[in-house]
């Protein structure tokens, strides 16, 4: 074993300039792995008109991506024991931008399909081997600081993403959401390779866990298809839900109780046993689960009721990252005088501050009061990822780091699709059911609707259209009054949190084992 972390992992700590450089290759490559989740969703509708295809197939270009990465995360730690941190993450690298490059040339749209299952399939390592590789590269008393430049890119390339996505289309063509990768693969590859080499993984004597590995794809990729696909389908009404829920929970429980007895598992679920660890890996999908909720929900209401365009809304959205890029570091650079608990706390409290200022919104709202909410937002975001990623790695060994990275970060991922999937058929519904009830109070009896539509008249307007306009109001107002409900819900559960993150015991010195 010892042999084999020695293969895998740079021989030295590096100082000044290569210390530099390797941070940024290692950042950049987190930073297009993760921007590609969500670069292309508001090119959607253009990928699908160029192809011929409905909106509703158009979202597989979201759905194959996100299916294949979320397979191949957890995979991580095993992989990167056979073929070395290093090898893994540079061919998880040149594969990735080779992949992007098919997306962008496809001729067809099944070509595109396939290229995004390639993209998710080979990149999905990219994302904790960057982690790993920065804490490992970093003498012990500066791990915080490469933590906290790590979760500061990994956490604004979704917010960035749509914002790039939109200037991308609307100026040159969607095409080049997937061209943009080139030069960022490349110059991220060949840093990593000039900085560590490619030194050799000695070869694995253990046996492949194919019954884990099979059952892993098969209740990962039914329970992804399921979320994505749910409310699209209306979730349990529809048969196809209803089997991939059915096999997606057969399959998973199945394959904990394989992993569990397995000598060497694809999946090393015993990191669990682990309490720093274990509290982390909750924290993280509960809160991923929040701020999801609020990155979508907030987009597709300025969207839907207020008017925005999608590079507009996107605009808005990016001040998430304005503040998150200040502070992130700052956070990381104190993680070993400050108790990350606190530091976590900090971050939780904001997100739920963010949350609940978005809660107060009317559809008379401006700019710079969704803009204040979003910074309020990006200060909780780099407070909340990079000190609960500093206390999941404080209990792990070095031949760990991988393994841990790769269930976090699969958590993470699988947090942020349910809140999704949740966030999205909430609104709907009620939104649904606060128009029915609006609507029982629009009566011809009522002051107000009698003063509105006196007004209406006086302004020229005829029945049909008057009931239009009326009907438009009705369910402007039940859509905020739905989006004002999620942000609550929300930032409720983040609060919720705040008992559990002092359940982890210090120190948190960025990867104790690594000392």
């Amino acid at each position: 074993m010892a042999n084999e972390v020695a293969a895998q992992a740079p021989q030295e700590q590096l100082k000044g300039l290569k210390l530099a450089i390797g941070t940024i290759a290692l950042a950049a490559g987190s930073f297009m792995n993760v921007l590609d989740t969500s670069i292309a969703n508001v090119s959607l509708p253009t990928i699908a008109g160029d192809f011929g295809v409905t909106a509703t197939q158009g979202t597989w270009v979201i759905t194959s991506y996100a299916v294949s990465e979320a397979i191949f995360l957890p995979l991580t730690g095993w992989l990167s024991k056979r073929i070395g941190d290093v090898r893994q993450f540079i061919f998880a690298t040149l594969l990735f931008t080779v992949a992007s490059m098919l997306c962008g040339a496809a001729p067809s749209f099944e070509m595109l399909i396939l290229a995004r299952v390639l993209q998710g399939v080979v990149g999905a390592s990219m994302i904790p081997l960057s982690q790993s590789l920065l804490v490992k590269i970093y003498p012990p008393a500066k791990r915080g600081m490469a933590l906290g430049i790590w979760a500061t890119t990994t956490v604004i390339a979704p917010v960035l993403g749509p914002v790039i996505g939109g200037w991308l289309t609307d100026t040159l063509v969607w095409r080049w959401a997937f061209y943009i990768n080139l030069p960022f693969g490349i110059l991220t590859a060949y840093g990593v390779y000039w900085l560590f080499g490619a030194p050799k993984a000695k070869s694995s004597t253990e046996s492949i866990d194919i019954v884990g590995l099979l059952l892993l794809i098969i209740g990962v990729s039914c329970l992804q298809i399921m979320l994505d696909k749910g409310n699209e389908l209306d979730w349990f009404s529809s048969e196809l839900i209803i089997g991939l829920s059915i096999v997606s929970a057969i399959a998973l429980v199945s394959f904990v109780i394989w992993e569990l007895g397995e000598e060497n598992p694809v999946v090393d679920l015993r990191l669990f046993k682990l309490r720093n660890f274990r509290t982390a890996a909750i924290c993280l999908f509960f809160g991923a689960f929040s701020f999801y909720i609020y990155i979508v929900i907030g987009p597709l209401w300025l969207q839907t009721q207020l008017g925005y365009t999608a590079f507009q809304a996107g605009r808005v959205m990016a001040f998430t990252g304005v503040l998150a890029l200040i502070t992130g570091p700052i956070f990381g650079a104190n993680i070993n005088r400050v108790d990350a608990r606190f530091i976590a706390t900090i971050g939780f409290s904001c997100m739920a501050g963010g949350c609940f200022w978005a809660a107060s919104f009317t559809t008379a709202v401006d700019e710079s009061s969704l803009m204040v909410a979003r910074l309020i937002m990006g200060v909780g975001i780099s407070g909340f990822f990079m000190p609960m990623t500093a206390i999941a790695m404080s209990s792990l060994k070095p031949q760990q780091f991988a393994a841990g990275s790769g269930l976090t970060n699969f958590l993470r991922n699988m947090g942020g699709s349910i809140g999704t999937a949740i966030a999205t058929t909430v609104w709907q519904d009620n939104a649904a059911r606060h128009h029915a009830h609006l609507v029982e109070n629009v009566a011809l009896g009522n002051p107000a609707y009698q003063q509105f539509s006196e007004q209406a008249t006086n302004a020229g307007l005829v029945e049909p259209v008057k009931s239009a306009v009326i009907d438009q109001l009705i369910s402007s107002q039940a859509y905020l009054l739905s989006t004002n409900q999620l942000m609550i819900a929300a930032g409720g559960l983040l609060l919720c949190l705040l008992p559990l993150i002092w359940l982890a015991k210090p120190p948190f010195g960025a990867a104790k084992g690594a000392h």
